[in-house]
């Protein structure tokens, strides 16, 4: 291919960070053209938490999580679950993420991802001023614990999140505080810790409002799955399984947790698995102020059209795979006896959605050995936070050919 400025840009994936890669592209002068198998989010941006959370976008990859996957594999209601399976892909994945569950490895993903953080609130609200007609409301995040000691796991995790140079404004709360700022929280709960500077949005109406604001500056929005993506001496051509062909002068995979299917043929060899979370919504008998975080079940509650989304669990399971019901029930059974007012048995929209996990806890954001290829994704459960900021940075990259200081980290051929 020619090495020149990009003027069409394929985009495979329309969640948020593909959706969001397009609309900066846009703004830089690009023609933009966005596939996608089932649509506007219709992979991990509908059902999430809708949480804007710099404050809580804490790598995974923490040595404590070995604990829980251990646990994992003798629970089905622990909060992360590895299921018993013949697996060799997902056996050598995890072989690969407990190697990186350590401080070392912990701090330098805090420290790549800084400029993601920092960047994540304002690149919203770039979206939501330009004609993304979609609400991002701040309001702080509370953390409710049973006890004062088990608030201080997340004080000390806040600690080592500033020593890695990311400061959080937050504030400890005494049970009378947290009954104050959290309305539906049981008897059970007697701490907690505010984190402030925050934002939430409805995950859905947002990512569809970006996908009209992408189609009215003039994209196409194509529904079918890529079957291949290669390349010529001039354009990067993309295939569907049907016949059906496109061409650009460059090309962004941003598939989320079916990432590898497309990728790994570009020299991508850091794996991508599908750690798949599961949302509902219940109706409540008392407002919802903000988003409430319930650590030590993981469980992440949002106010959500005058009821509340519940959000919860780390399944690795395939991203195609039916829900498990057993997965549901064991969020409710964590949640039910710390959240009072709640109506459990009324719950809808029901969901499980694949957030694609990288092993040491860095995204993969950047060009390939191919020129004109581009690939996005890898963000784990931090894409919605993530994508937008990602989306403003990877079409910087895209339009001049120079790789932004802040995408180093995560180059996906590392």
């Amino acid at each position: 291919m020619v090495n020149e400025w990009p003027r069409t840009v394929i985009v495979v994936g329309a969640g948020i960070v593909g959706l969001s890669t397009a609309w900066f592209l846009q703004e830089r002068g690009v023609e933009v053209h966005v596939v996608d198998r089932g649509g506007v989010a219709a992979g991990a941006s509908w059902g999430n938490a809708g949480w804007v959370a710099p404050g809580l976008a804490i790598p995974l990859n923490e040595p404590s999580v070995l604990r829980y996957g251990l646990r994992s594999l003798v629970s089905p209601s622990a909060p992360l679950h590895v299921p018993a399976s013949v697996d060799p892909g997902l056996w050598a994945f995890l072989a690969r993420f407990a190697a990186n569950c350590r401080w070392s490895s912990w701090t330098r993903a805090v420290r790549a991802n800084l400029p993601l953080n920092e960047e994540s609130v304002e690149a919203y609200e770039v979206l939501a001023g330009s004609g993304v007609e979609a609400p991002v409301v701040p309001a702080p995040i509370t953390a409710a614990f049973r006890t004062p000691r088990q608030a201080q796991g997340l004080l000390r995790e806040l600690r080592r999140l500033a020593d890695a140079g990311q400061h959080v404004d937050h504030a400890a709360l005494d049970g009378a505080a947290l009954a104050e700022h959290v309305p539906l929280a049981s008897g059970a709960l007697t701490a907690g810790v505010r984190i402030d500077g925050q934002r939430y949005v409805d995950p859905g109406r947002f990512v569809h409002a970006l996908g009209r604001s992408v189609m009215a500056r003039g994209a196409t929005l194509y529904a079918f799955e890529v079957s291949e993506v290669r390349t010529d001496d001039r354009k990067v051509i993309v295939l569907s399984r049907n016949g059906t062909m496109l061409s650009a002068d460059a090309v962004v995979l941003a598939t989320g947790a079916w990432l590898p299917r497309l990728a790994s043929r570009w020299g991508v060899r850091v794996p991508v698995r599908a750690g798949r979370g599961y949302s509902f919504t219940v109706p409540v008998d008392r407002p919802v102020p903000g988003p409430i975080y319930l650590p030590d079940v993981r469980v992440a509650c949002t106010p959500y059209r005058g009821g509340l989304r519940v959000a919860g669990t780390m399944e690795f399971r395939d991203p195609d795979a039916p829900r498990v019901p057993a997965r549901l029930e064991a969020i409710i059974a964590s949640a039910r006896p710390l959240l009072d007012g709640v109506r459990w048995e009324e719950r809808t929209d029901v969901w499980v959605g694949p957030r694609p996990v990288t092993p040491d806890g860095r995204p993969l954001v950047g060009a390939v050995r191919e020129p004109g290829v581009f690939v996005a994704g890898g963000h784990g459960m931090w894409g919605l936070a993530h994508g937008p900021a990602t989306g403003r940075l990877l079409a910087e990259q895209i339009t001049t050919g120079k790789r932004p200081a802040a995408l180093h980290e995560f180059d996906p051929l590392r």
